[in-house]
């Protein structure tokens, strides 16, 4: 039964594979007609408004991330250990202190060149090919090989990383990211990081994991560590948020720049326009579209009464075209200049890698420029990427 006011012929869910490739017009209408809409089969309420969003960001403890933030995950039982992205403050607070002593802008710096290097190198090995996949040969490649280098994992085991790095990614019909292959990949992803992080005990290196287990904070009882599950666990956090959506944002940046020629010919005259072009394409296309929170304590927003123990989705790819925000927001204009977008979240679960991951585009997108002013987009031949909480491309062949 759908709320009052809601209207019947509405529909979204993540899962919809009709709506793999546009689901902007069925936002527009979350937007305009149910800004607090209900979906009855998965028992979800969704918020598809910039402010209402903006605003759940701002209150973590009536909007809790304890309980999961991905749909098919969610449950009423609050987490209080795991993955930092799904606890709450006090004890995210406490560890995002911790992390961010090794997460520092020196470590992500030092990566620049080594950056810089990896995306010649990848593009250098298309030179000559009429056409390359932006995505298989490019766009997936450089984060997941960033992120083992920043955590210090040693060249020679990159490559089995980047594929468990893959295989943590496997999608399956009505189970999405719940799935054996998936959860084999992260048991294994977990005992390498923690063995990782045992050689660190014993013998520091100049790295990220090495960083981790050094952390130190001074709380009323003494100093607090990372123990070594809450610093493999936070490796795998950075492997596995870090390495997708850096990749479908270069997806996003290779199909978009082809469908608007102009502007992309402006950047490959005028690269310092990309960093502005960069925050353009994740207002316009966020790699990450929807995040869940359980609500702690009841709501009422848009006259909508929003129980206490329910499932809200913030749709932030709906965000990021909302008209109250941002002026003609369907049009996409890399000159655009704005205050704010959501697409790295807001407040106190702000993006803790969002300067390494406009680095890596900026540098992946430069990179691209010097060798190819422009491109075209082969789209019978691209393949969209489509699982409850992000959205892009998992292959988009280019002619070049």
């Amino acid at each position: 039964m759908n709320p009052p006011g809601q209207p019947d012929d509405l529909h979204w869910d993540p899962f919809d594979e009709a709506l793999k490739e546009d689901p902007h017009f069925v936002w527009r209408r979350l937007r305009d007609e149910a800004p607090v809409y209900y979906n009855e089969r998965y028992g979800f309420w969704a918020l598809s408004r910039f402010e209402d969003i903006e605003r759940a960001h701002r209150e973590p403890k009536r909007f809790s991330s304890a309980h999961f933030t991905v749909l098919e995950m969610m449950s009423g039982e609050a987490q209080h250990d795991g993955l930092m992205i799904f606890r709450d403050p006090p004890e995210h607070t406490v560890l995002r202190r911790l992390v961010s002593k090794a997460f520092t802008p020196r470590r992500v710096g030092e990566l620049e060149d080594e950056t810089r290097v990896l995306c010649a190198d990848l593009l250098n090995a298309q030179s000559g090919k009429g056409t390359f996949d932006y995505v298989q040969d490019f766009g997936a490649r450089v984060p997941a090989t960033v992120i083992a280098a920043l955590l210090g994992v040693p060249p020679a085991d990159r490559e089995e990383v980047r594929h468990h790095i893959d295989r943590l990614f496997h999608l399956e019909p009505e189970v999405g990211m719940v799935n054996d292959v998936s959860a084999q990949a992260v048991g294994w992803l977990y005992t390498y990081i923690g063995e990782q992080i045992a050689e660190r005990t014993k013998q520091p290196r100049d790295d990220m994991l090495t960083d981790l287990v050094q952390a130190e904070i001074a709380e009323e009882h003494g100093a607090r560590r990372l123990t070594p599950l809450e610093a493999a666990e936070f490796g795998l956090l950075i492997i596995s948020a870090g390495t997708e959506t850096v990749a479908r944002l270069l997806s996003w940046a290779g199909l978009l720049l082809a469908d608007h020629p102009g502007q992309q010919a402006a950047l490959a005259d005028d690269p310092s326009l990309i960093p502005n072009a960069i925050e353009e394409l994740l207002r316009y296309e966020s790699p990450s579209p929807v995040q869940g929170r359980w609500l702690t304590e009841e709501v009422r927003l848009h006259d909508q009464q929003i129980p206490a123990d329910s499932k809200v989705l913030l749709l932030t790819g709906s965000a990021g075209r909302d008209g109250r925000i941002y002026p003609d927001a369907d049009r996409f204009d890399i000159r655009r200049q704005f205050r704010l977008h959501v697409a790295f979240g807001y407040g106190v679960h702000f993006c803790l890698g969002a300067a390494l991951a406009r680095m890596e585009a900026k540098i992946a997108l430069e990179e691209t420029f010097k060798r190819y002013p422009s491109w075209t987009v082969d789209k019978k031949g691209a393949v969209p990427l489509h699982t409850s909480t992000v959205r892009g491309y998992q292959q988009l062949p280019i002619f070049v």
